[in-house]
């Protein structure tokens, strides 16, 4: 019987795809406008001259717009690489960009391989990048052997997100790591224990698709490639054992318990604007992968970064579609939280559909994900759209209010008691429960710091920041970190009154994270003071700027015990972090019945029930002003409470263990200056 695939190849699945039953290879590429595509396979000697050339035959490989070919495994079984080399017009007023010398990866390739000579100028000027350009990796056969949990972790009330780089969080050599594991995937399985003491239940991983070693990026939101991971976090030299280590690392992470969701960049890509180099998409079709200003010859920048990515394309959708189920269905990922996800909603003219964003859409509607923990970062830097404008109205989102509003409160800026009402209430003004919206409390992704910022520490240790180092002239990164260095700047010769009070902050910031609805994130290293010695832009300091230094651990064990115990407090108590908002189970009060909502007032305090949901009671007080202050406590008797925290105390004394609180003698307590002060009912 003659069976058109065997001839023709199949425009499904794209990529590369083994079929068993006729021990045939498929290659299947979207180009709309290429006039001719040619497949290169190369040996593993020698990636400069490919040993079979394969040009695809419109009329025989071609169905719409995808090409493809179907090849023997006798032929492709001696190949270790494979790339395309692609024609069609080059006219850049019109938005083409083809160069028919250019040698370019596969957007589906499961492993990106680089030659010896790989070269990045060589992408960036015109010609030929044969030898010296990214590959795509044949033959990547996965082990069989690694657990597939079911079902996945999943937290509610519980969750705790800490966010962390795979590189950075074990490569500096304090980490206790063994050398050949320190910044790999492996590496972070012998951390595992350390995140179950701390109680985090949510890792978030820092994007670890592969991208440019030559960009200069550190971060890793530069992505040339949304199938495969990037190659330096394997502790495995093949392709197919660092897809292994994945795997084996996100069971390992289930195994105890833990959710891993990945930090996903589908908003921009790695080749930049029109002076970038080209890897993969400017060269396969331009106009099809990119949004382009109107005179074509230039690129959307709405994310900053040199380029749009074309998400309203159809199928440029199903491209992302397809990455996020192969990390979901593969590679057992638990969830994404989306770097610039308000880039999704640009149509291809670039305006901003608020209403129906094809790809949001497309998202929630597919079953692989339907349980996959979904975050947006819903801003760039020509739409904002934090809360209710996201069109994705059940995904959580990075609060960007949270963090700045809670920097100010705690620093001591003026007017602010309202806001801190609404942010430890889960921001319902951001995330309305009304009858038509019904947002739940649990999507208000709240944290204090983020990899782009100060961390922790520096927040309260520079009133300015220091980038120097990074080459822009202290230009690049946010200048509205709402800091304060607490009289001191820096982390020289500091007196001990200002480091006793930055650590009193540092308490205080963690404590208000902890105590307030919505689902809290912690930064790694915050929780033992790291620091990027002022540095709020890191993005290419792969160096002792960026690595956490474990040795901070052992001299800080006094913050990490904080973080440690109320982690603990939050979990034990779901009353805090609740899917609904609070609502009649809260009361507000000032150092006495009302709320000072004065233009001057620093105070504030809050009783929360917890009867509804099976728990104790919770009065919390908080001052961060500079004069001590005495409160009154609105509900019950003094000795129907206990004190579990007050951030004024040095450890041990400033938090107490479970059985170790201490019963409140009097209804009338001082709240030393800037502290924050935690009551539990008997």
């Amino acid at each position: 019987m003659n069976h058109w695939k065997d001839q023709e190849g199949s425009p499904q699945p794209m990529g590369v795809s083994f079929v068993t039953s006729k021990q045939t290879y498929n290659f299947a590429l979207y180009s709309k406008h290429a006039t001719s595509v040619t497949l290169q396979l190369y040996r593993d000697d020698d990636t400069r001259q490919p040993f079979y050339s394969y040009l695809f035959k419109p009329l025989v490989n071609k169905s719409g717009r995808v090409w493809h070919c179907r090849l023997p495994a006798t032929t492709v079984n001696d190949a270790s690489y494979y790339a395309y080399q692609i024609d069609g017009s080059n006219q850049p007023e019109q938005g083409h960009r083809f160069d028919p010398q250019k040698i370019l990866l596969d957007p589906y390739a499961r492993a990106v391989h680089f030659p010896a000579d790989f070269e990045r100028a060589a992408a960036t000027l015109a010609g030929s990048n044969a030898g010296k350009a990214p590959l795509g990796c044949l033959h990547i056969e996965s082990a069989t052997n690694i657990p597939v949990d079911k079902p996945r972790p999943q937290h509610d009330h519980d969750a705790i997100i800490y966010e962390l780089h795979v590189r950075g969080f074990t490569q500096h050599t304090s980490s206790a790591v063994k050398p050949d594991q320190r910044g790999t995937f492996s590496g972070l399985v012998e951390k595992i224990p350390y995140l179950k003491e701390l109680g985090i239940t949510v890792v978030e991983l820092m994007p670890v698709f592969q991208f440019d070693p030559q960009e200069n990026d550190y971060w890793g939101y530069m992505p040339l490639s949304f199938f495969a991971l990037h190659n330096a976090y394997g502790q495995a030299t093949s392709p197919s054992g660092l897809l292994d280590e994945f795997r084996a690392m996100v069971a390992a992470f289930h195994q105890a318990d833990i959710e891993v969701i990945m930090d996903v960049v589908y908003n921009h890509t790695g080749e930049g604007d029109e002076n970038g180099p080209t890897y993969s998409f400017r060269g396969i079709d331009n106009t099809t992968y990119y949004l382009l200003e109107n005179d074509r010859r230039h690129y959307r920048n709405d994310a900053g970064t040199g380029n749009v990515f074309h998400t309203a394309n159809r199928y440029v959708r199903s491209m992302v579609l397809d990455s996020l189920r192969y990390w979901v269905t593969e590679m057992h990922i638990d969830g994404f939280r989306f770097d610039l996800a308000s880039i999704f909603t640009r149509s291809s003219d670039g305006s901003v559909n608020l209403q129906d964003a094809p790809i949001i859409s497309a998202i929630r509607s597919d079953p692989d994900l339907a349980n996959i923990r979904l975050i947006a970062e819903a801003w760039d830097i020509s739409s904002y759209q934090l809360g209710r404008n996201f069109p994705g109205i059940s995904w959580q989102q990075w609060n960007g209010k949270f963090r700045d509003d809670v920097r100010r409160f705690v620093r001591g800026d003026s007017g602010l008691v309202n806001a801190l009402m609404q942010r430890l209430y889960g921001s319902d003004d951001l995330f309305p429960d009304s009858l038509l919206e019904s947002y739940h409390a649990y999507q208000s992704i709240n944290f204090i710091t983020a990899h782009d910022g100060f961390t922790l520490y520096d927040q309260v240790t520079y009133n300015h920041k220091h980038n120097e180092i990074n080459g822009h002239g202290n230009t690049d990164g946010t200048d509205y970190n709402y800091s304060w260095n607490c009289g001191w700047e820096g982390d020289s010769q500091v007196p001990d009154a200002v480091m006793q009070l930055r650590k009193r902050q540092i308490k205080n910031f963690c404590c208000l994270l902890m105590l307030a609805n919505g689902t809290p994130m912690i930064r790694a290293g915050d929780e033992f003071m790291q620091t990027q010695s002022g540095n709020n832009n890191p993005y290419n300091q792969d160096n002792n700027i960026s690595w956490l230094n474990w040795d901070l651990l052992q001299a800080n064990e006094d913050n990490f015990r904080f973080f440690k115990q109320m982690v603990h407090f939050r979990k034990t108590h779901p009353s805090l972090g609740r899917s609904r908002f609070w609502r009649d189970d809260v009361s507000w009060f000032g150092v006495t019945a009302d709320v000072d909502r004065s233009h001057d007032s620093h105070s504030l305090a809050f009783y929360l029930k917890g009867a509804s949901q099976d728990d104790q009671d919770i009065y919390v007080m908080i001052n961060s002003g500079s004069n001590d202050l005495y409160f009154t406590v609105q509900a019950g008797a003094a000795n129907s409470w206990l004190r579990v925290v007050d951030t004024a105390l040095v450890s041990p004394h400033d938090i107490n263990e479970p059985g170790q609180e201490i019963t409140l003698q009097s209804l009338h307590y001082k709240v030393q200056a800037h502290s924050v002060v935690v009551l539990l009912s008997i």
